[in-house]
Formats: C-alpha cells, structure tokens, sequence
C-alpha cells in the first residue's frame, strides 16, 4: 500500500484531498487515463473528472479503484468524507449541513418537495434543474444532496420523521420512470426504524405550516435548532422562543396527518397509479 501523504493546507478540504489521492496513485502506477480505464472498464473522462474534482464518482467506481490500488478501503472512506463535506453546499447552507451532520433526530415538514435526504438522483436533479441550475454546477450539487444520504446509513444513523403534503405526492416528475423509482425508494425508507413517513391530505384543509418548509435538528445534547425555507431564500432559527413556536405548529400538524401505517398505503396508491399504463 503507497505510503501516508503529508496533509497539506490544500488536502485538508475533502473533495480536494480525494481528487489528489487518485492522481497521486495514477502517477505511482505510470498509468495513462486512458490505461486506467481499460484495466477498470469504465469510460476514461469519468477518471479525468474525478481527478480534476468534477466528479465525485460513485462508491462501485471507488470500490474499484481502492482494490485495483490496494488502498481498501482509503478511497471509500475519503469519497464518503468529500461527499458529506458541507462545503459543496452553497454558503447559506453550510452551517446547516453541519448541524444536519452531527443531529440524532431530524423532524421535517415539507410543502413544495421531499426532504433532501429521502431524495432519488432522478427527483434531486428534476428540483434543481427546475431551481435554474445546469452544467457542471448541476452535477455537483446533485452529487453533494445525494452525497447527504450517508447520514442515514450505519450502526447509528439519526431518527427522521418527515411528514409530506399530499401536494408534493401529486406533483409527479415528468420522467414517469424517475418518479416510481422515487416512491418506491419513499417506501423502503419508510419501512425503516428510525424514519417515519406522515402524508398531510388535503382533507384537513388549512393548517399550522400551509405555507412553511421547516427541518428541526436535535444535537446529542439536546439543544435543537430549526431551519425555515421558502422561494426566497432559507434562514436557521436558534432563539428558543421561536423554536418553541414552531415545534407547537409542528405538533399540531402532526396529530393531523395520516398515521404511519396509513400514510404508506396512501403513496403504495401513489405508485400504484403512476404504474398504471392505460394503453394495456
């Protein structure tokens, strides 16, 4: 195994610190891009992005690469650190991710979309397309939302309980085959110990949060913050006063939705609809 590289002020940043990993290998090695990717069987320009700090690749690819290079499991580790490194997020979101990284417990309410971290790639990348990103920057910033879901894994993920309007299960991706893969990926989350999944119907009519998207973030100590969001612009609430406010709204929105149990029926319907072919 290649001998520990000197952290330098530059490779102290996650996704900087990968990329010069894999450059670094590559040289030891005397390989070509182009010789890489016929040993791995991957296209060369997805090696070149990843070097150059474009892409991130995905684990399978980095899977690949720490056991071509005998570095199992160096890369993987380093990916997932770059992946869940805050600083891909835009400013305002940073400290957010932070506190959403060291949180045990997440409650969510949403009226326009799902919560980041129960996305699909497919609806992460119909949402910030519509939101006017492209290019490149589209790329990385479906990577680092994605990149998010890791908090969810391993022996001690934190317990989430977002509760959706019935709104944003009828707004359907244009992508029909998109949209399934994102229900269905709601439901095996839902079928999880530590989520829990609540449909809002429009049944109950106006409510605490009707025009509210809120994440409350629960530190192992106890202190709580909440995150608010709308069209123009997103804004972290630490005063106890407004935070008690908020979490009286989210009870009461609570104690309106559907039960757990009914709320998967209700999006198992959901797919069960956008499955429905009408030309058989």
């Amino acid at each position: 195994m290649p001998g520990r590289r000197i952290v330098t002020g530059r490779s102290q940043e996650p996704r900087l610190r990968f990329s010069e990993e894999l450059g670094l290998l590559r040289e030891q090695k005397k390989l070509s891009l182009r010789k890489l990717a016929e040993a791995l069987g991957w296209d060369h320009s997805l090696f070149s992005k990843m070097e150059t700090g474009d892409s991130l690749g995905s684990a399978e690819v980095v899977q690949a690469l720490d056991q071509f290079y005998g570095t199992t499991p160096m890369l993987l580790t380093l990916w997932e650190l770059a992946m869940a490194d805050p600083s891909q997020f835009r400013e305002r979101y940073r400290r957010y991710m932070v506190l959403e990284a060291e949180a045990v417990t997440l409650w969510h309410f949403g009226v326009g979309a799902l919560p980041g971290l129960l996305q699909t790639e497919g609806y992460a990348r119909a949402l910030l397309r519509a939101g006017g990103l492209d290019g490149l920057e589209l790329e990385r910033q479906i990577e680092a939302r994605i990149g998010r879901r890791v908090l969810l894994e391993g022996e001690n993920p934190p317990h989430i309980r977002a509760i959706i309007s019935e709104t944003v299960l009828r707004m359907a991706l244009p992508d029909a085959a998109a949209w399934r893969e994102q229900l269905e990926h709601l439901l095996t989350m839902a079928e999880r110990s530590t989520v829990v999944v609540q449909v809002m119907p429009f049944s109950v009519g106006p409510h605490a949060l009707i025009n509210n998207h809120v994440m409350f973030l629960r530190a192992a100590d106890g202190n709580t913050v909440a995150y608010t969001e709308n069209d123009s612009g997103g804004e972290l609430i630490e005063q106890p006063t407004r935070i008690e406010q908020l979490q009286l709204r989210y009870d009461a929105v609570r104690d309106l939705a559907l039960s757990p149990a009914e709320s998967r029926k209700f999006i198992t319907q959901m797919l069960e609809e956008a499955s429905w072919d009408p030309s058989i």
